[in-house]
């Protein structure tokens, strides 16, 4: 088949997992079309059958802001004609299934069919959906859509709550490359981080609010008062300076290491114990997933769709939103060294549920 794909090109899930699926149906000789406004952090190899398109638009001095979603459906509908594309898979309702939908009826002008698979990544539906300046065009771009697929059963109740929509949302979690993400031999790596056999805990995100960093700090520093430990913080955004700011005022906190943005995240979560992912909301978790994968048991909140992903009592603890304590307490009691091993290898098997092969048909059989 001839497919596009329409997605975020940041380190964000959403970008991720389209990535990371177009590079598996190009591997399953379908012909894929990238098409967003930068190349893709994940699409780090091209073949005979995999491509990218790039969305250029202008701010023209009679806008305030660039026009991005008017260039995003002519890209489509020029892609489309081009390429014969059958079938669009737009990650994010908005702007992507606005813009897809919109493209649709163009081409439909023109007598050329082209369907539409939609996938609902979270904030698309919990956060920017909810604005009420949003949802008619939230609502309209599920109704135009030929199949909603959302990651987890959180967030499709939450769609049939928040939205005026009664078509049928599938269900198709998120998946990782575990060729990638399993667990490496880095004890040299280790060794640097925690020369004294300290406990590595890390935490990964875009800082954002919405994944309560400032919890993670308070969790690390209930943590570090009881046994010698490293907080490893990776990712970079808004949250980051006034965390660095309250670090370097707090003397526990000196084994706090920030370590920015990183391409080789499974790396570092080869030499990790523990996961902290203490999120206000998280539709899926994919971070979490990928730390399950190297073995790393999780501490995180049950909100969203992290309780399907993180198994109370198996794979790591989930908490209330904002309960610091009993997460801190809950990472002394898997940090035990009677129990951490038995929560790694439960976390690893639990993720094996979520292997490519066993997703990519799921949206196959949707095309």
């Amino acid at each position: 088949m001839n497919i596009g794909i329409i997605c975020y090109p940041t380190f964000g899930g959403s970008g991720v997992v389209a990535t990371e699926l177009g590079k598996a149906l190009a591997a399953q000789n379908h012909n894929i079309h990238f098409i967003s406004y930068d190349q893709p952090v994940r699409l780090d190899t091209f073949t005979e059958n995999l491509f990218y398109h790039e969305v250029r638009f202008n701010n023209y001095p009679l806008f305030k802001y660039a026009p991005y979603e008017i260039a995003l459906t002519s890209k489509i509908v020029d892609i489309v004609k081009v390429h014969h594309i059958e079938v669009l898979h737009v990650h994010y309702a908005i702007p992507h299934a606005a813009a897809a939908a919109t493209a649709k009826h163009i081409l439909a002008r023109e007598g050329i069919k082209v369907k539409i698979v939609t996938t609902l990544h979270g904030t698309d539906i919990t956060l920017v959906g909810k604005d009420k300046s949003y949802e008619p065009v939230v609502t309209y771009s599920l109704q135009e859509s030929d199949v909603v697929t959302a990651v987890s059963e959180s967030l499709k109740k939450d769609t049939y709550s928040f939205f005026n929509y009664t078509g049928e949302i599938h269900v198709v979690p998120n998946f990782i490359d575990f060729q990638r993400f399993n667990k490496q031999p880095k004890d040299h790596f280790k060794k640097g981080i925690a020369p004294n056999g300290e406990k590595i805990l890390v935490h990964t995100s875009n800082f954002r609010k919405v994944k309560r960093v400032p919890d993670v700090l308070a969790i690390y520093r209930r943590v570090a008062a009881k046994i010698p430990a490293k907080l490893l913080l990776i990712g970079d955004g808004p949250e980051r300076a006034s965390i660095e700011e309250e670090c370097r005022n707090c003397a526990i906190c000196k084994d706090v290491i920030f370590l920015g943005k990183q391409e080789a995240v499974e790396e570092i979560l080869s030499i990790a114990d523990l996961f902290l992912i203490p999120s206000e909301t998280e539709s899926f978790g994919l971070a979490a997933l990928e730390a399950m994968a190297c073995e790393v048991p999780v501490i995180s909140t049950n909100t969203g769709g992290l309780p399907e992903v993180n198994i109370d009592g198996v794979t790591g603890f989930t908490s209330d939103i904002g309960d610091v304590d009993k997460m801190a307490a809950d990472a002394l009691t898997i940090l035990k060294s009677e129990n951490l091993t038995k929560f790694k290898a439960q976390a690893k098997v639990h993720s094996l549920k979520y292997k490519l092969e066993n997703i990519l048909p799921l949206y196959q059989a949707l095309y």
